[in-house]
């Protein structure tokens, strides 16, 4: 449950991180209250997720799915550049995630 709970903000972080892009600074409004919407429950998740899990592991693996999460949905849907530097470096990121799940 507390890993489920986890990936959940995880991925909600992704939507949060997409839709503040899209609100232009809170200007407008939809994207705003979705992104504001997204964060709460977000960090709500986490903080249920923290009374199962090592905050290092938890917290380390909450960011990583954002960052790569983001990361990707900037390649994707905003042109953002996808050099092989780049990739490697998410593919570290997504190793050290799965190292802490492992040893955690």
């Amino acid at each position: 449950m507390a890993w489920s709970l986890l990936v959940g903000a995880g991925l909600l972080e992704i939507v949060w991180a997409i839709a503040l892009k899209q609100s232009e600074g809170f200007e407008r409004l939809w994207p705003s209250v979705i992104g504001l919407g997204a964060a709460v429950l977000s960090f709500a998740m986490l903080a249920l997720a923290l009374k199962w899990l090592p905050v290092g592991t938890a917290y380390a693996v909450w960011v990583g799915i954002g960052t790569v999460g983001v990361a990707v949905a900037g390649i994707v849907a905003f042109g953002e550049p996808a050099n092989a530097l780049r990739l490697g470096c998410l593919a570290l990121i997504v190793g050290g995630v799965i190292g802490l799940k492992v040893i955690g």
